[in-house]
Formats: structure tokens, sequence, C-alpha cells
């Protein structure tokens, strides 16, 4: 795919973006395509690549066919239950069917430190950084010659035991690195879902099928812009914890109203719904909870003020719910709920947000949930679809995952539900 001319890149007359996307239900099929169609794009300094998790038993031949006729730096990716890619210059989302997607950039200035982790034996979050900056292979501390990566492209093995504690460990090491991916595909075949070669050429000998977690850093005349798009919309007034145990929230309060079981509080606010709504209930009722860092955000509370969380289990004796989060008194909360149309409303509010801030992104990477796609929008490409109304032309690549990481307020979250968009944008 030639390259859009965009006035920015005269800075950067070197960089470009090329992608692929092939359906074959062989491996060996769907690679023919996609160097096929990548034939003569030159070498590239990071390639990513996207295989549809039907294809595990064959993945660790994938990098090493891939790097027989295409040449890369640095690659990068993992399987999932679908996958995102340009396929004669329209960028299309695949779900549930054999494809393969790969990305090849060329980012002159750029500093890459790929990186993989064994997350079997994690540092200690309560020790200090410099073990988790270890582990990303960076410096004790930075210097004023060395500064932190501006950004960090992460993918995690679903089988990794502690992801929670992964992500809040790389945000103790790199508070002001933005990160954002996504949980790799689960399958069957015995070996990981991760696909990484950290340098020296071209995948072949040094390419490996992973567990643990994997990425890369990004820095230099490069970053990756986080967008994170939950697709939910508020329903009710917000409460405040009064009382909870680990992650059970038992009673609620409104000003100074009576505290009152979460059930009791949803059913006040029932009676306010339309029938649609009372309906959607049923099966897209979450709760928005609210975390510090993003009441005490500099620029103050961004458009999703509240990290979406599932509802898990409600106890009929008492009216407590169970939430996908541990809960502590005086946090506020809110209910929540999923449809197409909020998903819409949400993805549209903030791309277009991005659009008015960054210049066009050289490209667009998309972790999306299995929840989303056709099964939430009732058509094929719907978060595509969303990100051409503001960026027509750019190159999108990416992967349906089992969860998303990316950025809420000033930390870092494992998400349900939701887009991750990273948008790769040269530096000022």
């Amino acid at each position: 795919m030639a390259l859009p001319s965009f006035p920015w890149l005269n800075r950067y007359r070197g960089a470009w973006c090329r992608g692929a996307l092939a359906r074959d239900v062989s491996l060996q099929g769907a690679v023919d395509a996609v160097t096929q169609q990548l034939a003569g794009a030159g070498r590239a300094d990071l390639a990513l690549v996207f295989a549809y998790s039907g294809f595990a038993s064959d993945l660790p031949r994938l990098l090493p066919l891939l790097s027989q006729k295409l040449q890369a730096d640095h690659w990068l990716g993992c399987c999932g239950g679908g996958v995102v890619g340009m396929s004669r210059q329209e960028a299309h989302e695949l779900e549930g069917e054999a494809a393969l997607s790969v990305l090849l950039l060329r980012l002159p200035d750029a500093i890459l430190q790929p990186f993989a982790i064994d997350t079997t034996a994690l540092p200690d979050l309560d020790g200090p950084a410099e073990a988790w900056r270890a582990a990303l292979g960076l410096e004790a501390t930075p210097t004023p010659e060395t500064t932190d990566p501006a950004s960090m492209l992460l993918l995690v093995d679903p089988t990794c035991p502690a992801i929670n504690d992964l992500i809040s460990g790389l945000d103790y090491a790199l508070p002001h690195t933005g990160k954002v991916g996504g949980i790799a595909g689960q399958h069957s075949a015995p070996h990981g879902s991760l696909l990484y070669s950290g340098g020296g050429g071209g995948g072949g000998a040094e390419a490996s099928v992973r567990t643990g977690a994997v990425g890369c850093l990004i820095s230099g005349a490069w970053r990756l812009d986080p967008l994170v798009a939950q697709g939910c919309r508020p329903i009710g007034p917000v409460f405040e914890v009064e009382q909870a145990q680990r992650n059970v929230v038992i009673q609620v309060s409104r000003g100074g109203d009576s505290p009152r079981s979460p059930v009791e509080a949803l059913q006040r606010i029932l009676g306010e719904l339309t029938p649609l709504e009372r309906e959607q209930v049923k099966h897209s009722l979450f709760l928005g909870v609210d975390r510090s860092e993003v009441l005490l955000s500099s620029d103050g509370p961004p458009p999703a003020a509240f990290l979406v969380r599932n509802l898990i289990g409600v106890d009929p004796r008492n009216g407590a719910v169970a939430v996908a989060e541990r809960m502590r008194i005086g946090q506020r909360v809110q209910f929540q709920l999923r449809d197409a149309e909020a998903s819409r409303q949400d993805a549209r509010l903030l791309l277009r947000r991005q659009a008015l801030a960054t210049p066009q992104p050289l490209a667009g990477l998309l972790f999306a949930c299995l929840g989303r796609g056709e099964g939430l929008y009732g058509e094929a490409d719907g978060d595509v679809k969303l990100c051409r109304e503001v960026f027509a032309t750019v190159p999108i690549a990416g992967v349906f995952c089992n969860g998303e990481i990316g950025p809420v307020g000033a930390a870092t979250h494992l998400h349900g539900y939701t887009a991750c968009w990273a948008f790769l944008i040269p530096n000022d």
C-alpha cells in the first residue's frame, strides 16, 4: 500500500507503513498471500503480526516463514479470536475466521527496545522499581540524556498468572510511559500465544513463540498515542460506597440519603428507564468505578471518568453485588449500560478529539474485545468504520483480545468490552 502524502512527513521522508491481510485456511497460504501483497516493501524497523488463534498449532512456523520473504529488525505479535488489517487499502475486522494480518513500519530516528518478560517470576511490587526496569532491559534510573520511553506496546499471554500485577509493576517502573495492548487468544496447543524476535534480523532462528509478556518500548522521534473507548453510558446518579469487602459492594449512599444495598439503588433507577433500557439491564449492565488517579488528573476528569467493570454476582440475601475490581469505602460508583449506540458515540467523541489534538497518524493499532465487533454493532468492521470517519486513509492493524490494556487517567488498566487504540505519531 502506498504511503499517503501528509505534510508533517516532510521531516521524516523515510517513514513508511505497509499492511497486508489474508484469508486462508492454511498458514502457508496466508503467509504466501501477505508476502505477495508486501513484496518490495523494503526493510522495516518493526513488523507487527496478528494471526487467528485457529493457526495455533502452526504458530512456531509463522515468523520463520514470514522472514524468508520479508525483512524487519524486530518482530512482535500474537494470535487472537480475530484480526484487523489492510486489504487493498481497505481496513477490515475478520472475526472467528482463518486470517493473518501483517503491518510493516519504517520509523526513522525511532528508538525501539523490544522486551520479553517471564511472568512466572515477577519482581515484588513492594520492592524497588529498579527490578522492574531491569526486566525491561532499562537502566536503573533514567538520566537527562536517557529519559524514559514515551510509549509501550504490550502483549500478554492468557496463561499469565498475575496480569494485574504485571500492569501495576510496569506503571510503577515507568509511570509516564503510555501503555497499550491486549491479552492474546487462548488455544489448546502446547506453547504460548505470543510472537517475538527481539532483533538481529528477520525472525528466523531467533524467532520464538512465548508465554509471559512481550512488547516494545518506543521513543525518539515517534510515540504511540493511546485511546480507550469503553463504550458504555451511565444510568442513574453517582453513589458512594459505604460498605465493601474485597470486590463486594454491600451498601451505597447518595448525598445525605441513608445507605442502601446496590440492588435497592438499582431498583429505584429502573423506574426511571424506558422499556428498552430495562430490557438492556438484563444483559448489558456494568458498574463504573471511580479511580482517584482519574479525579486528581491535572487536566481534570477525562470523558471516561469511570472505569467500567463487570458485575459478576448478586447476593439475594442482602442485595450486595460482586464486581470485577477490588472496592474500597468512599469510592464513587455509577451503573452503566452497554449498547451499540453508546459504543459508537463514545468512540466517535474520542477519535474526533484525537484528530484535533495530533497530526495525522502514520498507523493505527486496534486491540478490540471479543465482545465487540459484529456481535455488538450488528455489522462487520464496526470500530474500523468509526476510525475511518476521522482518519480516512491511515493503515490499521490489530487483534481481537481476551482483555484490552490501556490507560484511564494516570494509570494503566486491564479492560473488557473496550476498543483500545494506539496511534503512531511523530514527536514534535
